[in-house]
């Protein structure tokens, strides 16, 4: 039984569930198999909660629309649970042994949905990189291949669904976070709209709203179901998104009309691999035979942001790890970080209060050039997800004798991503194509302000065309 679960999403799996056919706590103790049996190749897992969660699966749990699936959440962001470990990656979080002290809004929607959290997925140190490969608990590896990354900062989210060991988990997007995982794990990444999902409540906006929350999932319809689950504004959170018409679900298997697409097929010199554009090229030529308006266009608005991006996230994360310090009770030290995370936090302890606002600046600026694309007419952009295919292990790890180098070869994969984190748009990736070498290369899809449904509707007419969940990683259950 436990490997049949494992080819199952969550909807499929709530739905034994409900007839009757499977207990929660057969569901939860087959994910604490798979998590026992797989971890120790994809190093995905590396908080377990086993005995609290067979407890909540032999007890009473909501009655969501995913009562007795088990979960995961991401050891970084919103995914702090009251008396779980939190380390963000990070060594001095883990040697001093800390702990959540809340609950986000979030973990508590996922466990009124019915989710049974049974552990937490591993991240790149302080989430800044597009691998995930941290000193403090080591590399998460690819299950498609384990000589390459499983991408990041929600690498260790990817990993896990990829393999089969949990159906979805929860995952998180600064600048691609979602995405890029999900696109070097052959899953669908969402990055919803900005105010869709509460941050809250110790947090309001992070990285000046360039942060998003949501999860990694293997079906479109996991992900709308999710999604009805967990959006909507709470107390005092400083963004809301647009009211969706009905629920998300509904949206799964509604025709999306014909579109008018623009895929974009022009990129800065030696910036995106062939096997990148290759993928958002074959997109664009199943969406047109798909019977979609499909025109080679794109904003032009779309590059030139990093910079600026840089100047937010080095503010941030100095602002960050000076609070962290507080929150330990001691400063935190170079020997205490990667080279590239130091150096980015005394860089942003540099940006004053005037190059900062001059940063906000540009993005507004940027972002009303952005949806000008938009509201001349087009209703998605097609573009490759990431820049390369996934890299190998130890190709974006920080080298002190090479200060800065990873970090910028790591925002260099982002680039494509990054501009919606700025904007706020929803972005979904899809795992559309494969290259010779067997990685899965992601294609992501982008809408107007609002608009994941329009994106769940596209997304449910790609899924059916393509089949990607009949597709298996070389390590799966």
């Amino acid at each position: 039984m436990n490997d049949e679960l494992a080819k199952l999403d969550a909807t499929a799996q709530a739905e034994m569930v409900r007839r009757g056919d499977a207990e929660p706590v057969e569901l939860v103790q087959a994910a604490i198999d798979r998590i026992e049996r797989l971890n120790p190749q994809l190093n995905a897992v590396i908080h377990k909660s086993y005995e609290r969660a067979l407890g909540e699966a032999r007890g009473k749990i909501p009655d969501g629309p995913f009562r007795g699936v088990p979960f995961l959440l991401k050891d970084l962001g919103a995914g702090n649970l009251a008396g779980d470990p939190i380390h963000w990656g990070t060594r001095f979080l883990k040697e001093a042994g800390y702990r959540a002290k809340t609950t986000s809004n979030l973990v508590n929607k996922f466990r009124a949905a019915g989710l049974v959290i049974v552990g937490r997925t591993n991240v790149p140190e302080l989430g800044a990189w597009s691998t995930t490969e941290p000193a403090a608990y080591g590399p998460t590896r690819n299950p498609w291949n384990l000589a390459h990354s499983s991408g990041g900062s929600s690498g260790g989210a990817a990993a896990a669904t990829a393999a089969g060991i949990v159906p979805f988990a929860h995952a998180s997007d600064g600048g691609g976070s979602i995405r890029n995982p999900a696109s070097q794990c052959g899953l669908i990444g969402l990055k919803p709209s900005r105010g869709r999902i509460s941050l809250g409540p110790d947090t309001g906006e992070y990285w000046a709203g360039m942060v998003f929350e949501f999860a990694v999932t293997r079906s479109v319809r996991d992900t709308a179901t999710l999604l009805d689950c967990v959006h909507g504004m709470m107390p005092g959170d400083p963004y809301t998104a647009t009211t969706p018409a009905r629920s998300f679900r509904e949206e799964v298997g509604s025709a999306p009309g014909r579109l008018r697409i623009g895929v974009m097929d022009t990129f800065p010199d030696g910036l995106v691999h062939a096997d990148c554009r290759e993928a958002a090229s074959l997109a664009g030529r199943l969406l047109e035979r798909l019977g979609h308006v499909v025109e080679a266009s794109y904003p032009q608005a779309i590059a030139g942001q990093m910079e600026n991006a840089i100047n937010v996230v080095a503010s941030w994360q100095a602002h960050e790890v000076d609070g962290l310090g507080e929150m330990l009770g001691r400063r935190i030290h170079a020997e205490d970080m990667d080279s590239d995370n130091w150096t980015v936090t005394e860089m942003g302890k540099a940006i004053t209060a005037r190059d900062y606002l001059a940063a906000l600046g540009t993005y507004n600026t940027f972002s009303r050039g952005m949806a000008s694309w938009w509201a001349s007419g087009f209703d998605i952009l097609v573009t490759p997800t990431i820049t390369r295919p996934s890299p190998k292990i130890g190709e974006l790890v920080p080298d002190p004798s090479k200060p800065l180098d990873a970090f910028r070869r790591s925002a260099e994969v982002l680039t494509l991503c990054v501009p919606f984190n700025i904007t706020g748009q929803p972005a979904i990736s899809l795992p559309l194509h494969w290259n010779r070498e067997g990685l899965p290369i992601g294609v992501q899809l982008v809408a107007a302000m609002g608009r994941e449904d329009l994106l769940i509707r596209l997304a449910a007419q790609l899924e059916g065309e393509v089949r990607w969940s009949e597709r298996r990683p070389a390590v799966h259950a």
